[in-house]
């Protein structure tokens, strides 16, 4: 970058305090920037300069037109706000940036981005406010240039006719005189606040989460994906990339789940990821549900295919054709395959991370079996190891049970799910799926073997043939999603302790300028020793010793990522041989001794697993709500309620529940836009029945026919 900025600055006839641009450290803050510059001993670093800030301001747009971000510039020391901003310039409701805002019009991140990222190219979709203040100063400031590794000294003169030459809209107004809009009188009679101006929290930090959950969830799942570290946005929409934070979680899954299918005599293979348009079209019915989303390949370089291949959006139609060629007695069987992959489906209109992805990761298994029975057999255990992902890894509740015909996977003889629950919003989520698929791709596939029970009139006869079992079954990186809007409050993500990265962070406190080094160095001795003993004995623990941040940002730091359990240690509680410990799911506080900590710290991590499923279980519970009259079946869903009825199980039925209980949001409700408004659909018929009155002599609320198992409706993702 430093040669193209260079040269654009020669053009205007630009010279830089030093001849060349100064190569130092990467900075992810303004702190790390200026430390990064203060360490440096090149001769390119001025004796006196300030830092530069440059905000990056999204600003209330329609939904119709492309929004044009503000860039803001200043002095790293300028406080000004952002209403008096919106007030000069006119704009409505500034927020800052999201990185794939920055990325799209300047081609910057939050860590990099300068007025040397605005460019001819770009000029027209930026706006600029630059501060008249550091124009006249006189004063050289350091710049990003273009890189978080690479700074260059300039003027706010020069900055002025850098950003001139682009001829980008750039507004030039002295900070120092700008001024919010006056509150309005004592006496003047309030306006009603906008539900989007109440979702926001008063005085958080930029770090922090800004809007609350409850009253604007999307903005505040987007803000706590990004901010908690678990994911970035690429360049492909709907496509995100999972950063250590996340991908930890989805290998604790991993290792669970792959130990127990072992146990069940399940293979681990791979298969490719392309699929031929004649294979993946031989199952009509299957293939129809993924039609929609099938991506294609229909070039190579330059040259078209004679024939389009297709990226899997699921395996059957991949990996049935071989088991056709490898099962060829019932000696073969059962053949129990399972793949980690990733899936391609690309048609819909809102992607949302974690939850609707065009690329995730899963696993999906593929078994055959010799009878319906051991099939049947299987499809139960595969699915209550899916209810213990959540249960005991994630501490999520689900609902186990069975989907009605129209729900059911397609081409399959039925389908089991376990089935989740998001309290903010009040839909539901499915959590993962085990299918049995009868016979009906074994018979598609001509997937036989001789009946080992034929007679010796069949044997050997097309009549003594025997077309196997199949089961199918796929759990994803949705499981994240779900935890995060699950267990997640205003302050970030909480972690269950089972799946954190990080189980216990140490926190040095008060370490104050009057301190003396000879504390300060115990206090980081101490915290280091235990965060090793911890690590010894099993717990995931770490000692944040970074000398550039206080324990205030810290606090915040770890409780954005939802590290479970913070273990605070200053100078007195060296005295008192003890450290204070404060949980995240709570914020209860607790005094403990140092030489327990090996051993009551892991059964308090334990106890916070087992309370965060507790709680959630209880919310669960409390909105599982019976209805056997039509009449309150709306209001009851409405209030965030799933509703379980006497159902008649008919596919009509189930299309007219869905019709009549549609309706238009409350004001009230924290919406989701990306999971809009609509009618219920039936999430599961319970396995547990028993839990309902006997089903005998009841009806169907919707139609009036004669009720077959109590079902579980609802609004869901």
């Amino acid at each position: 970058m430093s040669e193209s900025v260079i040269a654009a600055l020669s053009r205007l006839s630009i010279e830089p305090s030093t001849r060349d641009v100064l190569q130092h450290n990467a900075s992810e803050s303004q702190a790390g920037w200026s430390d990064a510059l203060s360490s440096s001993a090149s001769s390119n670093v001025p004796v006196e300069y300030r830092l530069l800030k440059t905000l990056v301001f999204k600003p209330k747009t329609a939904k119709s037109e492309t929004p044009l971000p503000l860039m803001v510039v200043t002095d790293d020391k300028t406080q000004t706000s952002t209403s008096a901003i919106a007030a000069e310039t006119k704009l409505k409701e500034l927020r800052l940036a999201v990185p794939e805002l920055l990325k799209s019009t300047l081609d910057a991140t939050k860590d990099d981005v300068s007025p040397l990222s605005v460019t001819q190219e770009n000029k027209s979709k930026v706006r600029v406010l630059l501060d008249k203040d550091i124009v006249t100063s006189g004063t050289t400031y350091a710049v990003h240039a273009r890189s978080a590794s690479e700074t260059v000294f300039l003027t706010g003169e020069a900055l002025q006719r850098y950003l001139e030459s682009t001829q980008v809209q750039l507004d030039v107004v002295a900070f120092s005189t700008l001024q919010a809009p006056n509150a309005p009188a004592a006496k003047a009679k309030p306006e009603p606040k906008s539900k989007t101006v109440d979702a926001k929290i008063p005085e958080a930090e930029l770090i922090g989460i800004t809007v609350r959950k409850d009253l604007d969830f999307p903005e505040w799942y987007q803000q706590v994906l990004r901010k908690g570290d678990m994911l970035d946005y690429y360049d492909v929409s709907g496509c995100y990339i999972l950063k250590p934070w996340s991908y930890f979680v989805w290998e604790c899954i991993q290792r669970f789940f792959d130990d127990e299918i072992r146990k069940l005599g399940v293979q681990n293979c791979y298969f490719p990821m392309f699929v031929s348009s004649d294979v993946l079209e031989r199952e009509k019915d299957h293939i129809e549900g993924f039609a929609p989303e099938v991506a294609w390949v229909t070039r190579a370089g330059k040259s078209e295919l004679e024939k389009p291949v297709a990226i899997r959006p699921t395996s059957e139609t991949v990996m049935y054709p071989y088991y056709a060629r490898w099962i060829q007695s019932h000696r073969d069987l059962p053949l129990k395959l399972n793949q980690w992959n990733s899936v391609v489906r690309w048609e819909f209109k809102h992607p949302q991370p974690f939850l609707r992805t065009r690329e995730f990761l899963w696993q999906e298994g593929h078994t055959a079996h010799l009878t319906k029975q051991e099939a049947a057999d299987e499809v139960l255990d595969i699915l209550g190891l899916y209810r213990r992902v959540y249960t005991d890894l994630l501490a999520i509740p689900v609902v186990p049970g069975v989907k009605s015909e129209k729900e059911k996977f397609a081409g399959g003889l039925y389908t089991t799910t376990v089935e989740g629950y998001i309290p903010t919003t009040g839909r539901g989520i499915q959590g993962g799926t085990s299918h049995c698929l009868g016979q009906n791709f074994s018979k598609m596939f001509d997937i036989a073997v001789q009946d080992p029970k034929a007679t010796d009139e069949t044997r050997g006869k097309p009549e003594g043939r025997l077309h196997v079992w199949q089961n199918s079954w796929g759990l994803s990186t949705r499981t994240i999603g779900v935890m995060v809007m699950v267990h997640g409050d205003d302050k970030g993500l909480v972690m269950p302790p089972r799946v954190s990265s990080k189980q216990v962070v140490l926190v040095p406190c008060g370490l104050g300028v009057k301190v003396s080094q000879e504390v300060k160095d115990a206090v980081n001795d101490t915290c280091k020793k235990v965060a090793a003993e911890l690590v010894r004995n099993g717990v995931r623990a770490h000692a944040d010793l970074r000398d550039n941040y206080n324990p205030g940002f810290k606090f915040n730091d770890w409780e954005l990522r939802g590290v479970p359990l913070r273990l605070e240690i200053g100078p007195k509680d060296l005295d008192n041989a003890s450290v204070m410990s404060v949980r995240r799911d709570t914020g209860a506080k607790q005094a403990m001794k140092l030489d327990s900590l090996k051993t009551a710290v892991p059964e308090l991590l334990e106890q916070i697993q087992q309370d965060m499923y507790t709680r959630a279980d209880e919310e669960f519970k409390a909105h599982r709500k019976v209805v056997t009259d039509w009449d309150l079946f709306t209001s009851t869903l409405n209030a965030k309620n799933h509703v379980i009825i006497p159902w008649c199980e008919e596919e009509e039925c189930e299309d007219a529940i869905k019709d009549r209980s549609a309706r238009t949001a409350s004001s009230e409700e924290a919406q989701d836009e990306r999971a809009p408004s609509m009618g219920a659909k039936s999430l599961c018929i319970p396995f547990d029945q028993e839990a309902y009155p006997a089903i005998q002599g009841k009806s169907c609320p919707q139609c009036g026919k004669p009720a077959k198992r109590w079902t579980m409706f609802g609004r869901s993702y």
